[in-house]
């Protein structure tokens, strides 16, 4: 984890993409603000990995929600660590999983969640959602029942 004074990608010229997953290539500030519980939610509408058993393209919007404690993701080093699933082989399900728990590991969120829409191949897509909750604190009851209540009132889906 690197602190502020650390941060190499932001303001980079020099922006180098990784070929292969890595999640060595995000990194941390404090939050000016860990008193105060609030959301941070990044979208990636432009993501890419591959299929493991196929090797062919799978697309979809990500959505990374959470509600930070000590440290915040820099969101340049977000979105080039999400840029290094596009040569990296896994089903929809471990995606999700695995950038949630490389987040928590990174930053030890009060609550986190991660959403998978990807678009379909084969006549379905699959929309994944996983989150993490810090156990001990209201956050661990929070995400029980959000991931209960996740998709209640599902978007009507017309566009992919």
């Amino acid at each position: 984890m690197r602190e502020k004074e650390d941060l190499t990608k932001l303001g980079s010229k020099k922006t180098e993409y990784a070929s292969e997953y890595s999640a060595d290539l995000l990194e941390t500030f404090s939050n000016k603000h860990p008193e105060n519980d609030y959301f941070v939610k990044f979208n990636c509408p432009e993501f890419t990995s591959l299929c493991p058993i196929t090797g062919q393209p799978d697309f979809a919007t990500i959505t990374i929600s959470y509600v930070p404690d000590q440290r915040l993701v820099e969101s340049k080093s977000l979105k080039l660590y999400l840029f290094s699933f596009r040569n990296h082989g896994d089903f929809h399900e471990d995606v999700v999983n695995v950038i949630m728990k490389d987040l928590i590991r990174l930053m030890e969120p009060k609550y986190i969640e991660v959403w998978g829409k990807f678009l379909p191949r084969g006549g379905i897509s699959i929309d994944p959602y996983c989150n993490y909750g810090k156990p001990g604190t209201r956050w661990e009851q929070a995400a029980w029942e959000r991931l209960a209540n996740h998709d209640l009132y599902p978007e009507k889906v017309d566009n992919r």
